[in-house]
């Protein structure tokens, strides 16, 4: 059981420190968006724009600039994953294992490219085709975020190990965190011998593993769409569409003389050529479903849930799932409202998953090609389906499909929701009994007005908490003893749901969750 319950853990903090890197990606995709949008000929020629958008005018320098500083971050992506993972999991100064990661993903890398040299390998046809590629400016082998992922956990095995290490006096001033670099370095070189000869052999496994997910067709992405949404609940959802987005089991191709692979790398290397004509169903698929039960049907249900609340709450809800569904439409942030109903009522999220899936097979049959940065939005949607023009992307497609979900989503909830009678938003009782703690302790608490103390309360005290992060909504907490966490306190914080799974806690705020991961550190600071 301790096992288990460690694996879970462990699997959490690697979706954690996924987030990291991902936390890029909308930033990374506004810039491509915009530049690769405005600078393609086909669209300056379809809306007449040549007049204000030809290649010796000031906007158009900007827009080409908007477009490879959107690029550069796609194309490094393997060292910022191998920096956020080392980052997520230091233990303590974080900096320094942050820094180590990157100065050793360059000498893991350098050293893959001298061997491919001096073995004559760079320009052999006996290599596998696309298996060479260049990251931070070198010809190293294709390893994509795999590489980065291998380098941010060796970095943080070492730094955790070294960075309060004390060598002899004469050697004193490269001990501590010092050393971790160092160590860092020559760890690396071995570790890159040692890929030399391993990733091959491995980079074939995921090309005929890619193959096998493309060839399983519709079924195959209706499965994929039920997977990534039944791990939200847990957080483990990164961990799972990640390999599909940035590696070959999501596919490759070639554009414009390069070998790309992962879904999501192909798509915005499509999104940079100009000789683009329509976007790869077969890499967007493993995204596109997104945006009709985001842009349409978490709306929709939330809508249903306020429909059906008792109407002496119903002002109150309205304020709470209103906020919830501009989230869901406009940034694809969704879990605010799955969670409002997932730990109320498991039986709609079963549902949910169901539809979720059934929205990437459709948007997969009726070949609406669109991509994202990491979420199925409006902001995405008008990047990416929109402004790239309905030749490239069919996206006059998703509207009917999207209007379908709305009224599928409302209906069905309402009436389920009526049907079984369950407790959403809204149709609870007047009253909340507490456990363990007083009305009246709830009651100072809540004049104290201080989220930070009762969020640390509620997890047992300052003693009780041995970690404590956040992803994109949620904050994530080891605890020592889980019989120490209070829930009834914690609701006193309007969490959007709360997670147990043995001593890893995770809350849900939605959106703002880092701002109050930063004031809790600060709380804590204060105590001690």
């Amino acid at each position: 059981m301790n096992k288990k319950i460690d694996l879970f853990g462990i699997l959490q903090k690697i979706g954690k420190a996924f987030m990291f890197p991902i936390a890029l990606l909308p930033v990374a995709g506004l810039l491509l968006g915009l530049g690769a949008s405005f600078t393609n000929p086909q669209m300056i020629n379809s809306f007449h724009l040549d007049w204000l958008l030809n290649e010796s005018s000031f906007l158009y320098f900007i827009l080409i600039i908007l477009k490879d500083t959107g690029s550069i971050i796609f194309a490094n992506l393997p060292i910022f994953f191998a920096m956020g993972i080392a980052l997520g999991f230091a233990k303590k100064e974080k900096a320094a294992a942050t820094l180590s990661s990157a100065i050793a993903y360059l000498v893991f890398n350098q050293t893959i490219s001298s061997l491919l040299k001096l073995t004559g390998k760079l320009n052999s046809d006996k290599i596998l085709e696309g298996a060479i590629g260049t990251t931070c400016g070198i010809q190293t082998l294709q390893m994509g975020v795999f590489g980065g992922i291998l380098v941010g956990f060796a970095v943080a095995l070492l730094h955790n190990k070294f960075y309060k290490i004390k060598l002899p006096d004469m050697l004193s001033f490269f001990g501590g965190i010092r050393f971790v670099p160092i160590v860092s370095c020559f760890f690396h070189i071995f570790i890159g011998i040692l890929m030399f000869f391993i990733w091959p052999h491995i980079q074939t496994g995921i090309y005929l593993l890619g193959n096998l997910v493309s060839n399983t067709g519709y079924i195959g992405t209706f499965v994929y769409g039920i997977i990534e949404r039944s791990l939200i609940p847990f957080g483990l959802h990164p961990v799972f569409y990640m390999p599909f987005w940035q590696t070959g089991v999501g596919g490759t191709a070639m554009i414009d003389g390069s070998y790309i692979s992962g879904a999501q790398n192909i798509f915005f290397a499509e999104l940079a050529s100009p000789n683009t004509i329509r976007f790869d169903i077969n890499a967007a698929r493993f995204m596109a479903g997104k945006f009709p039960f985001m842009m349409f049907g978490l709306p929709a249900a939330a809508l249903a849930m306020y429909s059906v609340a008792k109407a002496n709450k119903k002002t109150i809800v309205k304020g709470l799932l209103l906020s919830a569904a501009l989230t869901a439409l406009l940034t694809g942030i969704t879990e605010p409202i799955e969670f409002t109903f997932l730990f109320v009522a498991p039986v709609l999220y079963v549902i949910h998953c169901v539809l979720a899936g059934l929205s990437f097979m459709i948007m997969h049959m009726f070949n609406i090609p669109i991509g994202q940065t990491f979420s199925g939005g409006l902001i995405d949607f008008l990047l990416f389906g929109i402004l790239q023009g309905n030749d490239k992307t069919n996206w006059l497609r998703m509207i009917p499909v999207g209007i379908l979900y709305f009224i599928l989503y409302y209906f069905l909830f309402k009436y389920l929701i009526k049907k079984f009678n369950f407790i959403t938003p809204g149709r609870e009782e007047d009253t909340v009994k507490t456990k363990l703690y007083t009305k009246k302790d709830i009651v100072n608490l809540k004049n104290k007005n201080n989220m930070s103390e009762i969020i640390v309360l509620g997890l047992g005290g300052v003693e009780n908490i041995l970690d404590l992060d956040c992803c994109a909504t949620r904050l994530r907490i080891a605890v020592a003893d889980e019989l120490k966490v209070n829930d009834e306190i914690l609701k006193q914080t309007n969490y959007s749901g709360i997670l147990k799974n043995g001593k890893s806690i995770q809350i849900i705020y939605g959106p703002k969750v880092s701002v109050i991961k930063t004031e809790v550190d600060e709380y804590i600071s204060e105590l001690n």
